[in-house]
C-alpha cells in the first residue's frame, strides 16, 4: 500500500521537509552521475556498513540517511516524508523537526548496526528518520485518515485507511519482518527493517520533547474525509 495523501491540511509552509527533500534529491542526482563502480564505492563509504565499524568513523550513520540506492526508494521515501512530514513540522517548528528527523535517523541507524552487526551489506536510505515521522504522527493526529494506493492485477485501487490503522499496520509488518530476519542479515533483501523498527520507537517517544507548547490545539480531519481526495 503506497499513501498518496491525507486529510490534515498543513497550517505553514513546510520549510523543513522541502529542504530535506531538496537535500536527498541533489545527493541522488549527483550518485546517478557516477560510474557504477564509484556509485558502489559512494554507498560503502557514506552507508551504514556494521562489519566495518570498527574504528571511530561514525559519520555513517548520518550521511546514510540522504543516500537512495534507486528511483522506487527515492520516491517512495520522499512521497512519505511529504504527506506525513508537513503536519509534523506543523507542531515542532522547522528546526525542531529537522533536530528530531535527524535524531530518529540516527537511532534508526544504531539499531540496524547493534542486530546486523556482522552485515558488510550497505544500509541506505532517509527510511529510519522518515520512520520516526511516522511514529510522531500517529500521537499527534490520530483522526486524521490517508488515502492508500493499492494495485490488484494490474488494476489501480485508492483507499482511504484511518491514519491510525495505516501506520499500525506498518509498524507491525516492519517488526515481523524484521523478526524473521534476525540471525541472517542477507534475509533482509537489502531492507532496513530495524532501522525502521528503531526510527519509529524513537519518534514515538522523542516527539513529546520536540512538540512546541501553547501553540495550536490538536488537529482533527478539519475539511472531513473528502480534503484528502481534493
Amino acid at each position: 500500500m503506497l499513501p498518496i495523501g491525507d486529510t490534515i491540511p498543513g497550517r505553514n509552509p513546510p520549510i523543513a521537509v522541502w529542504l530535506l527533500i531538496l537535500a536527498n534529491s541533489l545527493v541522488f542526482l549527483v550518485e546517478l552521475a557516477m560510474p557504477p563502480p564509484v556509485r558502489e564505492e559512494f554507498f560503502y563509504l557514506f552507508g551504514i556498513v556494521p562489519a566495518r565499524f570498527t574504528h571511530p568513523d561514525y559519520w555513517p550513520v548520518v550521511t546514510s540517511l540522504f543516500i537512495h540506492g534507486g528511483w522506487l526508494h527515492i520516491i517512495a521515501n520522499m512521497l512519505a516524508l511529504w504527506i506525513f512530514g508537513d503536519n509534523v513540522e506543523d507542531r515542532m517548528g522547522p528546526v525542531r523537526f529537522v533536530v528530531f528527523y535527524l535524531l530518529c535517523g540516527v537511532i534508526g541507524g544504531i539499531t540496524h548496526w547493534f542486530v546486523y552487526p556482522d552485515s558488510a551489506i550497505p544500509a541506505l536510505g532517509a527510511s529510519g528518520a522518515i520512520a520516526g515521522v511516522l511514529g510522531a504522527y500517529l500521537f499527534l493526529f490520530p483522526h486524521s485518515r490517508v488515502i492508500v494506493f493499492f494495485p490488484i492485477l494490474f488494476i489501480p485501487f485508492f483507499f482511504e485507511l484511518p491514519a491510525v490503522t495505516y501506520i499500525v499496520f506498518w509498524a507491525v509488518s516492519q517488526v515481523f519482518s524484521g523478526t524473521l530476519s534476525l540471525g541472517q542479515p542477507d534475509a533482509a533483501g537489502g531492507i532496513g527493517w530495524w532501522a525502521h523498527i528503531g526510527g519509529f520507537a524513537a519518534g514515538v517517544v522523542l516527539h513529546y520533547f520536540f512538540v512546541r507548547r501553547g501553540g495550536h490545539p490538536p488537529w482533527r480531519d478539519e475539511y472531513g474525509a473528502g480534503a484528502a481526495w481534493r
